[in-house]
């Protein structure tokens, strides 16, 4: 008899397609027609200083939020579907790294699959095994996440991901609040990842070094509004003064941005 093949389903880069997406709260609009393709397997990331709307941008792509206008279809299935969602293999690895510190390390990266019993007992840890391994974690395996330095809580987060075997990696600012050096490291880790699975991969992050050095595309965002799309080397030589304050901004001690009322 031939042998049954047990490996995992191969795992298969996805397109994300955003139409005119609008997001309001109450009479505040965040997000104002943005519209984008990103293509499977490129990483994707979009910049803008702080409170451009990028992180809502994000959990609609992760089916979080529901569009008060427009449609975030990914593989040609809309996630903001309920019934639809489920099909598309995703994960989001958030900002703040969203860890229990009351489990360890190995149980952080076990809970979801045992919660939702997605495999037996030895398969899970086959997997979570392997995605410590792959981040250099094996040793933080028992651990509380409260023993952990920043660094070491966003490659968890991560692995965490990993678990799940998406097609699509989410990223929430993976480099805030990291050294230099941690920030080229989960960088790095980010890019070998797409190497190593194909895996599309969209960061969100306001981290230039991240965008221009690991972004096959790069969107600016600014104010709820998509300002500009293009390669790295396009969006560094774009006119907009918008773009090129955020890229480059200047510091006049003489003339301060922000100044003190009297």
């Amino acid at each position: 008899m031939p042998e049954t093949d047990t490996s995992p389903a191969p795992r298969r880069a996805l397109g994300i397609s955003v139409e005119n997406l609008r997001k309001s709260f109450g009479s505040t609009e965040v997000l104002k027609g943005i519209s984008l393709e990103v293509k499977p397997g490129e990483i994707f990331v979009m910049m803008g200083p702080s409170g451009s709307g990028k992180s809502v941008f994000l959990k609609h792509l992760a089916g979080l939020e529901i569009p008060t206008e427009g449609k975030v279809r990914i593989d040609d299935i809309n996630v903001a579907d309920d019934r639809e969602r489920p099909k598309v293999r995703l994960a989001l690895v958030f900002q703040a790294g969203a860890l229990f510190n009351s489990l360890s390390v190995f149980d952080n990266l076990a809970l979801y699959p045992r919660e939702h019993r997605l495999y037996d007992r030895k398969t899970i840890k086959e997997k979570v095994e392997k995605a410590l391994a792959m981040l250099s974690l094996s040793d933080a395996a028992e651990k509380i996440p409260a023993e952990l330095s920043g660094g070491m809580k966003k490659r968890v987060a991560i692995a965490r991901a990993l678990v799940m075997e998406p097609d699509l990696l989410l990223y929430d600012e993976p480099t805030s609040e990291l050294d230099p050096i941690m920030a080229a490291t989960i960088s790095e880790i980010i890019a070998d990842l797409r190497e190593e699975f194909g895996v599309t991969s969209l960061v969100v992050s306001h981290d230039r070094d991240l965008a221009m050095t690991i972004g096959d595309r790069v969107g600016i965002m600014q104010e709820g509004e998509l300002l500009a799309i293009d390669t790295p080397a396009g969006i560094r030589q774009m006119d907009d003064p918008r773009i090129k304050e955020f890229l480059n901004p200047a510091i006049d001690l003489k003339n301060p941005r922000f100044k003190r009322s009297a």
